[in-house]
């Protein structure tokens, strides 16, 4: 065994994971084929049509990261060959408007830098030596300048000014002090003070001109034309309190004077200007105080007037969007898929695709991206499957075709779980609920089977027919693996959403145990074999399914809400929680609080629970797990809390911790599964009586 996997086998918690061998069969998709898969991200298309530039990523054993190179695409011939392989990780490449150049953020040593690649020859140079690292470079329409955004450093707080150590000593570090309503995030940690602003560099590189200022920050710059940049923000004196709240900018780059195009109370944010620079498209919604609000397409004047709602007769949210041919083409989850449709400016929706997705490897989310070219109107998009993760396809018209196979050395070869779907009557309303079955290679409908019922997070989000490694690797362990969209799922229009809106958890409880009921009356699994988990909000609903039924012969919640109460005052999103999920003071209404909050049914848990959190995860952060162990703990019930060290909230960002979360979680099951134990207990007679 080499040192990577002794490590792996020594994160296991107590026991093997269900059915596991210590001589696999070649075709099974164990722990460490995680390191085999490859996936395609943000396919850039040129903007003659010619060419797509995609991010090629794959996982590298050494470092345990997903790294990510770029690739090219020829459109017509298909020919497909690396343009930037090997330099660590590259990332927002963007073409230039005459389709010669490329910028794209990579790597100089430890530092991100926006870097410019001519095509001609394939030399590329840095723009300039920046501080911070930057995001979203968008090249000016006649191709000379780049617009980016960075974070500005600011002077912080400081009531007292420390002695001067002495030379050689090794004094503690200095204080930090906070003054801002929001301290830490999650995956960037305590927060440094300044803000985001927008950038300018000259595209032959040279010295970035700030472009805005201020204690707020400002992003997702778009050039209005040659002479004008739009920009998000909220230029608000309080801005914290509100963190959803947003603008659309105007910034004038001779005197570099701003003026608001967008005025409502609600976020507005994703500018897209039309090829003729007449029209802005633009994303989002009137904000209703809700914890869940449909986000609207709509196009306004290029001064600001004549807004209006395209998507208004459409009831799904819309999510990305670029021009086409004098329409727009938005990104959609519907469904439980995730579409590519065409906006007509009367307003009139279409649909061009309905297989974007794909880039989400642990889990069964979405995950897409797209783009188009404005000249041709192809679209280029990340294509995903059940059986399959992104590849990049080309859309011309309402036909698609798949450019890439990333995956075809490795899982042709491998037994794959057979996905299947089902619709289930909800017992509470009797609510169509849209749900997947993961069987296990060589499942026979017997009854036997233990099943884990997975939970997405969210909860405003959704699950599909998406590749996921998680579920294949449950279902290589023999487990019946079931997912579902229980109220207050996104892709079901809003009123399907809002269901759980001052609700959750709630009714998405009768939901869940409606699927786990029609997976019985199947004879699929056994029903002394179930297992429950869930991550986020998938967390908060296994730690409220076990305070409210004893069915689940384990349970594992991962990052959960808890407590609403210490959530709203100390997690990296308070403020929205208190503004919008819950809409009341914690100190003012308890009971609000309380009635809503996991920790409220441990005393009904009789079912071993574990617990697991990443210690660097500030969005449920590490006191929210460990407040229903210790509660666990105190009551007897039997549990473990696993701590995974520099996760953030995103546990499986890394290969590595995709395959201990994972395995742990088996590892838990199998301690309290029935059929493992009759069996443990029977091998025990036999080896006494011998």
């Amino acid at each position: 065994m080499n040192p990577m996997r002794l490590a792996f086998a020594a994160a296991l918690l107590c026991a093997a994971p269900a059915a596991a061998e210590d001589d696999p069969s070649p075709r099974k998709f164990t722990a460490e084929r995680v390191f085999d898969l490859e996936y395609a991200d943000d396919p850039q298309i040129s903007p003659d049509g010619r060419r797509i530039v995609y991010a090629r990523k794959s996982m590298d054993r050494l470092a345990d990261r997903i790294v990510a190179d770029l690739w090219i695409i020829d459109v017509a011939s298909g020919e497909h060959r690396p343009l930037l392989a090997g330099k660590g990780s590259v990332a927002s490449a963007r073409w230039s408007p005459t389709s010669d150049r490329l910028v794209y953020l990579g790597r100089e040593g430890d530092a991100l830098q926006l870097r410019v690649l001519y095509m001609d020859d394939g030399r590329s140079f840095s723009l300039a030596q920046l501080p911070e690292a930057p995001s979203a470079p968008v090249w000016s329409p006649d191709g000379t300048r780049i617009a980016f955004s960075m974070f500005t450093p600011a002077e912080g707080p400081n009531f007292a000014k420390p002695p001067k150590a002495p030379e050689g000593a090794k004094w503690a570090e200095p204080v930090r002090v906070f003054d801002d309503l929001q301290i830490r995030f999650d995956g960037a940690g305590y927060l440094k003070e300044g803000a985001t602003h927008v950038y300018v560099v000259p595209a032959e590189g040279g010295a970035p001109r700030q472009i805005t200022k201020g204690e707020n920050d400002f992003n997702s710059p778009a050039w209005l034309d040659d002479d004008t940049l739009l920009v998000v923000g909220n230029d608000a004196p309080d801005a914290e309190r509100d963190i959803i709240e947003s603008e659309i900018y105007a910034v004038e780059l001779s005197d570099l004077s701003m003026r608001a195009l967008t005025t409502r109370d609600g976020p507005d944010h994703s500018p897209t200007v039309s090829p003729d620079g007449r029209l802005i498209a633009y994303l989002g919604y009137d904000d209703k105080l809700k914890s869940y609000q449909q986000t609207d397409l709509y196009v306004m004047n290029r001064d600001g007037s004549g807004a209006r709602n395209l998507t208004a007769d459409y009831d799904r949210s819309i999510d990305a969007i670029a021009w086409r041919n004098g329409a727009i083409v938005a990104q959609a989850d519907v469904d439980g898929q995730t579409h590519l449709l065409n906006v007509a400016i009367g307003g009139a929706v279409s649909t061009l695709a309905r297989d974007l997705g794909g880039t989400s490897i642990g889990r069964p989310y979405s995950g897409a991206s797209f783009s188009v070219s404005p000249r041709t109107g192809v679209a280029a998009y990340t294509a995903g499957s059940p059986d399959r993760p992104a590849e990049v396809a080309a859309l011309r018209g309402t036909s698609a075709k798949k450019l890439t196979a990333l995956n075809e050395d490795v899982l042709p070869y491998l037994d794959l779980a057979k996905i299947e779907e089902i619709k289930v009557q909800s017992s509470h309303d009797g609510r169509e609920i849209e749900a997947w079955i993961a069987l296990p290679p060589g499942f026979k409908a017997d009854g036997s089977h233990p099943m884990i019922l997975e939970i997405h997070g969210g909860p405003f989000a959704m699950y599909g027919p998406f590749f996921a490694a998680e579920i294949q690797r449950y279902a290589a362990e023999g487990y019946v693996v079931v997912y579902a969209n229980p109220r207050g799922s996104t892709s079901y229009g809003e009123e399907f959403a809002q269901l759980i809106d001052l609700n959750y958890p709630g009714e998405d409880y009768e939901d869940l145990m409606s699927v786990v009921d029609a997976v019985i009356a199947k004879n699929y699994v056994d029903p002394d074999r179930l297992f429950v988990t869930g991550g986020s909000g998938g967390g908060v609903l296994t730690a409220w399914i076990v305070g409210k039924t004893d069915r689940f012969a384990a349970a594992a919640t991962v990052k959960p809400v808890i407590n609403w109460f210490t959530m709203a005052l100390a997690g990296d999103i308070g403020a929205f929680v208190v503004r919008h999920w819950i809409r009341a003071d914690p100190w003012a209404d308890p009971d609000a609080y309380w009635r809503l909050s996991p920790i409220s049914l441990v005393g009904n848990v009789a079912t071993p629970t574990m617990v697991m959190v990443g210690e660097e995860d500030w969005r449920t952060p590490t006191w929210e797990a460990e407040q229903f162990y210790s509660a666990l703990k105190l009551r007897e019930i039997d549990t473990a809390l696993v701590r995974v060290p520099g996760a953030p909230h995103y546990i499986a960002g890394r290969p590595s911790r995709l395959i201990a979360k994972t395995d742990n979680i088996m590892g838990w099951f199998a301690k309290y599964d029935p059929a493992k134990q009759a069996a443990s207990t029977d091998a025990e007679t036999a080896a006494a009586g011998e």
